[in-house]
């Protein structure tokens, strides 16, 4: 922990200090969802099920020929995930917009931290009743854990803001996620135990999974409420009126509508759709390519995501630290080409060989944290003041596990192909794309646009 403690020696007051501490216990809880069960234990364990439900008599591990059928259109088994994350996506591009107007209206941010805390933690925990081919409860249950996790993210990244002056927010962003990862990966630990030694508990394999799915939402419901207690001083912060009250599809005409004056945004917004979609989609699909195309087990799967964790709190601080020197800007970029290069080096791994799955492993938890923390922190100062949650929500919409176009390629490709390695091979777009539009955006310039100090170094 000394990383953790080490003095910012910044600009924030003792008093944003004070929040900025508890504001990084919130990533330590919800950690637990992302990682534990989104990450590493949903995808393959609903994707047996479903395989059990379309080739009853063949065994779970196996790639199976038929397709479910969804609302009347045939799904094969191996997308239904891909597909599950993409619609709970597309939901939440229309509904987290109108939440994140809401929340900038209200003087109580916490109140909705709490309520959607509350409700995507319970059914986070509902996941233990998912068992025998009953795929249908664990699709509504992802959707509604993914929505409110969404939402309960867009206030989170939003309090950032209001606690946090422009000069600390690459550090105090990366400080967070380099919570979430000790978070997570300290539940993933007790996790591959209980895996390993679910005999001895008297639980089968199915079993030991969905006790892992029932503490993941507790973990998270425990944890949130450091932040939820030590953020009460929120309201005293001095913060821009609220605005008047637009609802409906009004409200997402408007949001939209508004981007329109800040270009820089908009160009970065576009970009982060590609290269976050590559990102999400390589974290939500890891455990189903381990799995089912290289054959690797859920042990070896937990033991993959906790190296992942534990390097990526390193990779954070690091890239937190680097950005204050290069620029978020330049360290995104220069990380994407890292990943374009792991994704390549995935497709050609051969089958249950672990020292090589380990390496590649490593090489995204390098990059893992800094992409996504510098990239919070760098769209923080390009959206107006007094709009953070509404802008925050368009960022929500294609943030971690909730990305859509990915999701919906790799599910496609799958489909068509029934081979993993073409699915994963074809997030190299993703990143190709999203690094030349990042690298058009005018970061200064798009800062100054929305009304914002640009921090010492851009």
């Amino acid at each position: 922990m000394t990383l953790l403690r080490t003095n910012i020696a910044h600009v924030s007051s003792p008093q944003q200090q004070r929040l900025q501490r508890s504001w990084y216990w919130y990533d330590w809880a919800a950690a637990s969802y992302v990682v534990v069960t989104a990450a590493v234990l949903f995808a393959p364990y609903l994707t047996s099920i479903a395989n059990k439900q379309a080739c009853p008599g063949q065994p779970t591990d196996q790639a199976c020929d038929h397709n479910l059928d969804v609302l009347g259109i045939g799904v094969a088994p191996g997308s239904l995930v891909p597909y599950v994350l993409t619609v709970s996506t597309v939901i939440s591009a229309v509904v987290l917009v109108f939440i994140g107007a809401a929340v900038d209206r209200s003087q109580h941010p916490l109140r909705y931290l709490a309520g959607f805390t509350y409700a995507g933690a319970a059914a986070a925990a509902a996941m233990v009743a998912i068992s025998g081919t009953d795929w249908q409860l664990g699709v509504i249950l992802a959707i509604a854990a993914n929505l409110c996790l969404g939402a309960a993210l867009i206030v989170y990244s939003a309090i950032m803001v209001r606690i946090t002056p422009p000069d600390d927010r690459d550090y105090v962003s990366a400080r967070g996620w380099a919570y979430g990862y000790l978070g997570g990966g300290s539940l993933l630990a007790a996790t591959l135990v209980l895996l390993v030694t679910h005999d001895v508990v008297g639980l089968d394999k199915a079993g030991a999974v969905r006790v892992a799915f029932l503490v993941a939402g507790v973990w998270w419901a425990l944890f949130a409420i450091i932040p939820l207690r030590g953020l009460r001083a929120l309201s005293r912060l001095e913060r821009p009126a609220p605005r008047d009250r637009v609802g409906g599809f009004r409200q997402l005409r408007t949001t939209f509508a508004s981007l329109q004056h800040y270009p820089q945004t908009k160009r970065f917004l576009l970009g982060y759709l590609f290269y976050n979609d590559g990102m999400q989609t390589v974290i939500a699909a890891a455990s189903l390519y381990g799995n089912k195309q290289l054959g690797f087990s859920e042990s070896e799967l937990v033991i993959t995501i906790l190296l992942v964790q534990f390097v990526a709190f390193f990779g954070a601080v690091a890239f937190g630290r680097l950005a204050g020197r290069h620029g978020a800007q330049r360290m995104i970029y220069s990380s994407l080409f890292i990943w374009t290069a792991v994704v390549c080096a995935a497709c050609a791994l051969p089958e249950r060989n672990l020292v090589l799955w380990l390496l590649v492993a490593a090489a995204i938890g390098v990059v893992l944290g800094g992409s996504q923390s510098l990239s919070r922190s760098l769209y923080s100062g390009l959206i107006p003041a007094g709009r953070e949650s509404e802008y925050f929500s368009l960022y929500q919409a294609m943030e971690r596990g909730t990305s859509w176009l990915g999701t919906l390629v790799f599910g496609l490709v799958f489909q068509w192909f029934r081979d993993y390695r073409y699915s994963i091979v074809a997030l190299v777009v993703f990143f190709g794309v999203g690094a030349i539009l990042l690298r058009g955006v005018r970061v200064r310039d798009g800062i100054l646009d929305a009304g914002n100090t640009p921090p010492r170094v851009v």
